[in-house]
């Protein structure tokens, strides 16, 4: 069986930088959605759903953030799963 490639540290933090900004707009989205429809409900369902994802990209990013520590030692930061927002732009390849 041959062994799957790892993450390099720039893929880590590309990674990173993604998922930040998925989880910021996601964010956004939620909150202009409860701004404009019941909290409760089946209208709360999009929000509700929108507050789901945002939390399964955090439980991603915390066990990413510790493989990242794992793998690279020496070089890992917390900022590359937790990026400061100027930080946070995605760079489209």
């Amino acid at each position: 069986m041959t062994k799957k490639p790892r993450f390099t540290h720039d893929e880590h933090a590309d990674m990173g930088r993604t998922l930040a900004a998925i989880r910021d707009e996601l964010t956004r989205r939620s909150v202009q959605l409860k701004g404009a429809y019941p909290r409760s409900g089946l209208e709360a369902a999009p929000a509700q759903k929108l507050d789901d994802a945002v939390r399964a990209i955090d439980q991603a990013r915390h066990t990413l953030d510790s493989t990242l520590f794992r793998e690279h030692p020496d070089t890992a930061e917390t900022t590359v799963y937790y990026p400061h927002p100027e930080d946070r732009k995605v760079s489209r390849d």
